[in-house]
């Protein structure tokens, strides 16, 4: 039985409503392993599959094998991997990230982690599926490639016909490529933090500073407006200030929507392993978790467009220390030789 205490933005249970296809199901009885790594702990909602994606191991290795494939990227350099380490929070650690060929992409690489979840990726939310954003991704800046010519090159790669041949029953195409990918990201979990363990009852998991933070997380600093448990995000779009002071601003959110309120506003970043994804915001110009700590409490940077839920929360400067010692109970076990054929 799950959690009753599981706290997720609606949107998050909208998304999730549907719960897994019957082929995921069926996928999942029939594979050998006895935890699928797109499993997740009892105090976590099933992480949502589509049907015309169903999950099986083989295909979750074979978009493993394709996440760390440098020969994906125009250049032959990068790798989705490359933009998603596990040393910067499955980030880059660069304020904004670099792509292929030296291509400045004006944004920073938000981390990959539960990113299964996201029912819109990006900061502005444009890509509706993991599927089109691996592949807006793979032809666009990031990794800089013709996927018809890249699919070309290796279709005759034996490991690749081979494994194409046993997850689709055909040859390797830009679609099954995505599709393969997709799956693999849906297995980029994190659930097992620190405060994961503390929620579960062991109280020495977290230290009297962390859980202190935790109390002012859920109340005095209202953190969980937006970053609500257990994903640590609400999934939904935020102006913040960050860039708005900026002569020609990026208006993310707005570029997608042209709905007036949605200038200026970003998706919530998760806070899932934020202690090691610096820089901060869309565009890596806040340096330090307790700089970004300072900036959001005292109620973001002014600017017509500012979220209502921004005001400045009044901390001293031991609840902000506070809460940066919760933060960092929410680093998450990663390690990129085996990232991530188990959840974490």
């Amino acid at each position: 039985m799950r959690q009753p205490g599981l706290v997720l933005a609606c949107v998050v249970l909208v998304t999730l409503a549907c719960g897994r296809s019957q082929d995921s199901e069926h996928a999942a009885s029939t594979d050998d392993a006895a935890a699928l790594p797109w499993e997740v702990p009892d105090d976590f909602v099933d992480v949502p599959i589509p049907a015309d994606n169903p999950m099986t191991m083989a295909k979750v290795e074979l978009g493993r094998t394709l996440y760390f494939d440098t020969r994906l990227s125009g250049d032959g350099k990068l790798s989705c991997y490359a933009c998603h380490v596990c040393e910067n929070g499955l980030t880059d650690g660069r304020p904004v990230a670099i792509g292929a060929f030296g291509k400045n992409i004006g944004r920073s690489a938000p981390t990959m982690w539960n990113v299964g979840y996201h029912d819109s990726l990006y900061w502005d939310g444009r890509a509706p599926s993991l599927e089109k954003q691996a592949l807006a991704a793979w032809r666009g800046g990031n990794m800089g490639a013709k996927p018809d010519s890249i699919v070309a090159a290796l279709k005759d790669d034996d490991a690749y016909a081979t494994g194409f041949l046993e997850v689709f029953g055909g040859e390797m195409t830009p679609d099954r490529v995505t599709q393969a990918l997709a799956a693999y990201m849906r297995t980029i979990l994190c659930t097992d933090t620190a405060y994961d363990r503390f929620q579960r009852g062991d109280r020495l998991a977290m230290s009297e500073a962390a859980q202190r933070g935790l109390a002012l997380f859920n109340g005095k600093a209202a953190c969980a407006n937006c970053h609500p448990a257990n994903l640590f995000t609400d999934l939904r779009y935020h102006n913040v200030g960050i860039g708005m002071q900026a002569e020609s601003p990026d208006v993310g959110r707005f570029k997608v929507t042209q709905h007036e309120g949605d200038r200026g506003a970003f998706k919530t970043p998760t806070l899932r392993d934020v202690a090691r994804s610096a820089p901060y915001f869309h565009d890596g110009s806040v340096a330090t978790l307790a700089e970004a700590v300072e900036l959001m409490s005292s109620g973001g940077l002014d600017n017509p467009h500012l979220d209502p839920l921004l005001e400045d929360r009044a901390l001293t400067d031991a609840e902000k220390s506070d809460l940066v010692e919760f933060l960092k109970a929410l680093n998450c076990p990663c390690d990129a030789s085996a990232l991530s054929l188990a959840p974490r």
